[in-house]
């Protein structure tokens, strides 16, 4: 008969049992046989709430997915001595991004003698991050970058959460927790019910 080493329900370690004795015990303790280590020799099955225990491990993925959402960045790109109407098109973006969740990396481009007047560049970023304060916060507040000028404008929590949560659910809509685990008893039943279902068939062939 085959054997499995058994785990009980709180990790100790039963031994090696047949499998006749360790679906009685999981009868008896009310509980499901689950094999967790099918390549293992002999298998690995563990005494456990199968249904508590997919459950768990569905809510387990869906905060790690929440937990792993990609942030995206968007960057804006501006010169210091950009014209009204070009800046309104910038902020327009800018504004779009952080309503949609995402972060804003936003440039300021010196070019020849602007390298000299740093102060344009950020009083530029300044009035920017003051135009969508009610969208964004300053994350990384402006610094030179070689030639260039940067600052990082990010979403309001809400926004950010609205967006991680957004994105957990599509990553979980129709999903399954990964996984090789199942209840053993199933395997035992389906095989029995093939094997019962053969014998039947091989009855009701006439004989030669």
């Amino acid at each position: 008969m085959p054997e499995v080493r058994l785990v009980g329900p709180n990790g100790e370690q039963v031994g090696i049992v047949s499998i006749h004795d360790a679906l009685k015990l999981a009868q008896e303790a009310d509980l499901d046989l689950v094999e967790v280590a099918a390549t293992a020799r002999p298998p690995v099955c563990k005494l456990m709430d199968y249904g508590k225990f997919k459950y768990e491990s569905a809510m387990k993925a869906r905060e790690a997915r929440r937990n792993q959402a990609h942030t995206i960045i968007k960057e804006i790109k501006l010169r210091p001595k950009i014209d009204p109407h070009d800046y309104e098109t910038k902020k327009g973006h800018v504004v779009r991004f952080l309503k949609a969740g995402d972060k804003v990396k936003v440039t300021i481009m010196f070019r020849g003698r602007e390298q000299s007047r740093p102060e344009l560049g950020f009083r530029l970023l300044q009035r920017l991050a003051e135009d969508v304060t009610e969208l964004g916060f300053v994350e990384s507040q402006a610094k030179q970058d070689g030639r260039n000028m940067i600052m990082v404008i990010g979403p309001h929590k809400k926004k950010a959460e609205a967006k991680a949560e957004k994105a957990a659910a599509r990553a979980q809509r129709g999903d399954e927790p990964a996984g090789d685990e199942f209840p053993v008893e199933s395997a035992v039943e389906e095989s029995a019910e093939e094997s019962a279902s053969s014998d039947s068939t091989r009855e009701s062939q006439p004989q030669q």
